[in-house]
């Protein structure tokens, strides 16, 4: 029989929910350290008028120039009808360009803008600095095991 949600008052009047069941699951940890991650995130990347799509974007277009949107779109895992919103955006900032490629008239092939390689790399340091100080407590072994698990359990995905 399971135990009812049990409900806690605390000093400050703020009820406290007792999730010992949901934290015996992996996925329930990585879900609540990455709201953390992405909350600070998106403070970094404020000032820079990006959100978590329009910067990934930004940076794949720029360390591959001449990526096709149908390319971005799988390597983003996103709806090409999504990625058109993101792309009309960095376009209207003069981020990014779209040249329809000569040898396919239906495709487009997308390059950085010098204003769009010079805002990526400052946003990449600042997004480098960002997770440098949410992980400082992880020494370079714990960095690495994390990063391994996630490249395990994101390899295992399609075995479902």
């Amino acid at each position: 029989m399971k135990k009812p949600m049990e409900i806690q008052p605390t000093n400050n009047d703020v009820t406290r929910v007792n999730d010992a069941t949901l934290r015996q699951f992996l996925g329930y940890h990585m879900k609540r350290a990455f709201n953390v991650v992405q909350a600070d995130l998106l403070r970094t990347l404020k000032p820079f008028e990006l959100r978590m799509l329009t910067y990934t974007a930004l940076v794949l277009i720029t360390d591959n120039p001449g990526l096709r949107q149908s390319q971005l779109a799988a390597a983003m895992d996103i709806e090409r009808p999504n990625l058109v919103v993101i792309l009309d955006e960095l376009e209207r900032r003069e981020l990014i360009l779209r040249e329809r490629v000569p040898t396919d008239r239906r495709a487009y092939a997308l390059a950085p803008t010098l204003a769009g390689r010079q805002l990526c790399d400052k946003a990449v340091a600042a997004v480098t600095a960002h997770e440098n100080r949410l992980l400082e407590h992880l020494d370079q072994d714990a960095r690495a095991a994390v990063e391994a698990a996630m490249k395990l359990i994101e390899k295992g995905a399609g075995r479902g």
